[in-house]
């Protein structure tokens, strides 16, 4: 019995190892892996919170005055150019006045040829007197009398003159006040809202109020970014940097742009969230004018970019500056030196070659190192 038992206890072994690599062995972990590659990094800044795109001209109109909706030139959607109609009120009124003006003025024009045709006639008369006079068959008294009816006549002319003058300011008065019920596309674009119809009523803002727009224009072509950028990074923030532009409604699609326009104070609203706002305008107007205005978007501000250099994402970066290698289906740990960075690429200056695979499916607690995998793709799959 004695000689058999080393024999027992050798055989005991080889069956623990067989059922630990196979009755026992766990199935490997599925991973998502992308291979270090070399490529172009750059350093940017991001934006705090989501930054919004804005129209640069946009109007939200109302009436300079009250009165009944007669007219809608245009409804939502449509595109109009400057100075058409969008909205008309009724205006008998100020057009009643516009003619009353109108007439006033004709009547004025008549008077004033009137007393200019006398005053006319009065110098004409002078001038014959004068000549009689200097062969003294005109007495003094009589030129003097002549010379009293040509200057009443010639101030008469100048007085109609000056109410002529008057008369025209009445009807350019008459014609802005005429101008006030009818509402304008201030520039081309697009009527974005319309919220009144026909028939109804509506009032000018009353003092230090604000009253709801009747009609909102916006221009598509004039599209650019708002977004609020931490106070600590205003100082590193300049007019003219690069910047690359993210869109909620495009993923997966980045749009370049430049920086316009950094806001001269920092917005305190909320003492523990202090910003510095900053406006970027893509660089092809044609893709800027297919987004909608209030369109939440994201800001990387370019500071520095190295060119062909090893990069890996972002999100393979474990705490430490470590990374997953996937290697013979097995985890490996690796520390790694970080160079320029965003919230997409890394730079590694050391601790892997070009086409290791990092992993970048990093949340479940069995992926660590010395775990075994297998490689899947987005969706799950093996590619």
């Amino acid at each position: 019995m004695r000689k058999w038992l080393p024999r027992l206890l050798l055989l005991a072994a080889v069956l623990a190892v067989v059922l630990r690599f196979t009755v026992l062995r766990t199935d490997p972990i599925p991973v998502r892996v992308v291979p270090a590659e070399i490529s172009r990094v750059e350093a940017t800044i991001t934006n705090s919170k989501a930054g919004t795109l804005r129209a640069r001209r946009r109007a939200k109109l109302s009436a300079e005055v009250g009165g009944r909706i007669v007219e809608i030139g245009h409804r939502e959607g449509d595109w109009v150019e400057a100075g058409e109609v969008l909205v008309r009120l009724a205006d008998a009124t100020p057009r009643a006045q516009l003619s009353l003006n109108e007439e006033g003025l004709r009547v004025s024009r008549a008077r004033a040829e009137e007393a200019c045709i006398a005053r006319d006639r009065a110098s004409r008369e002078l001038e014959r007197k004068r000549t009689l006079a200097d062969q003294r068959i005109v007495s003094a008294d009589i030129l003097d009398a002549l010379q009293s009816a040509y200057d009443g006549a010639k101030a008469s002319c100048n007085a109609l003159h000056a109410e002529v003058d008057r008369a025209k300011a009445g009807v350019s008065a008459a014609n802005e006040e005429l101008a006030k019920y009818v509402v304008r596309a201030p520039f081309e674009g697009v009527i974005a809202e319309q919220n009144v119809e026909i028939g109804e009523w509506v009032t000018p803002s009353p003092p230090l109020l604000t009253a709801p727009p009747i009609v909102d224009v916006l221009d598509p072509n004039s599209v650019f970014v708002s977004a609020p950028m931490d106070e600590v990074d205003s100082a590193k923030i300049r007019v003219g940097q690069r910047a690359i532009v993210t869109v909620d409604s495009h993923p997966e699609q980045s749009f370049p742009g430049r920086v316009v326009r950094v806001a001269p104070y920092v917005l305190d609203l909320e003492a523990q969230n202090r910003t510095v706002e900053i406006e970027v305008e893509l660089d092809d107007e044609a893709v800027a004018a297919e987004f909608l205005p209030g369109t939440s978007a994201d800001v990387e501000v370019v500071q520095e970019v190295r060119e062909r250099v090893l990069r890996i994402p972002t999100e393979a970066l474990l705490e430490g500056s470590r990374v997953l290698v996937s290697k013979n289906g097995t985890l490996e740990e690796r520390p790694v030196e970080i160079g320029l960075r965003n919230w997409k690429h890394a730079e590694v200056q050391s601790g892997l070659e070009d086409g290791e695979l990092v992993v970048t499916s990093l949340g479940h607690m069995d992926v660590k190192p010395g775990a075994r995998v297998h490689i899947v793709n987005e969706a799950g799959e093996e590619p």
